[in-house]
């Protein structure tokens, strides 16, 4: 598949598209298209790069896998259940764990437990520290290739996700009224993706990554008449 992208700079360009994306940086292909330079002094510039990436895996292969993922998937969540149960019971807190829903691409993991407020955290923070220890542990487990490990708990994540894009349109909405630009919170790639992805159709609003790091602030601006996408 074939996408275009834009930012202020180049990386800024690319990781734009690995946000919105959810692939890593050896998994596309970057052609950079246009280099909008300003026309005025004060004018800001534009990098405009077309992102070419598989969306689907090769047939043959691509089964074969799948199968072999899915006869090591039943292993691999047994021990990421008693990985995270173990972990829970360091903090004090009594929980059971147990497997949502899986497929050959992820693996939700439910915690239930009278302390879901404390496993989740200031805007989640927990829940995502949580849910990197399980994948870190599941990295060194040297799978071949091992699906990405969710932890939730109150079902958090769906509410989160509903909350993320109701909010991210009414910046939109507000951008657009007011015809500024809005610098959200800072935000894990999971919940920058959300965001990107709800205002990606809008052709009067654009966003923005900006910022270093795990946990990055996404700038929602006005894109006036003119200002190529």
């Amino acid at each position: 598949m074939i996408q275009e992208f834009e930012g202020k700079t180049e990386q800024e360009a690319i990781e734009n598209a690995l946000d919105i994306l959810g692939v890593k940086r050896d998994e596309i292909t970057i052609e950079v298209i246009e280099d909008l330079k300003p026309k005025f002094l004060f004018g800001k510039k534009r990098v405009k790069i077309k992102v070419y990436f598989d969306a689907e895996e090769d047939k043959s292969e691509g089964k074969i896998n799948k199968e072999v993922n899915g006869n090591n998937n039943g292993e691999l969540a047994e021990k990421i259940i008693q990985f995270l149960t173990e972990i829970i019971n360091r903090m004090g807190i009594h929980g059971h764990v147990e497997i949502q829903s899986k497929d050959n691409e992820r693996i939700i993991f439910d915690i239930e437990s009278h302390y879901s407020g404390i496993l989740i955290g200031k805007k989640g923070k927990t829940l995502d520290a949580l849910q990197l220890l399980v994948n870190v542990y599941a990295g060194k487990m040297k799978a071949e290739k091992s699906p990405r490990l969710i932890i939730d708990t109150e079902d958090y994540r769906s509410r989160r996700e509903r909350s993320l894009i109701s909010y991210a349109q009414k910046i939109a909405n507000q951008v657009r009224r007011t015809r500024s630009s809005i610098l959200l919170e800072a935000m894990n790639p999971f919940e920058r993706r959300l965001i990107h992805t709800a205002l990606n159709d809008l052709k009067d609003v654009e966003t923005i990554s900006e910022g270093d790091g795990l946990y990055k602030k996404i700038r929602v601006q006005y894109r006036y008449k003119g200002r190529k996408r």
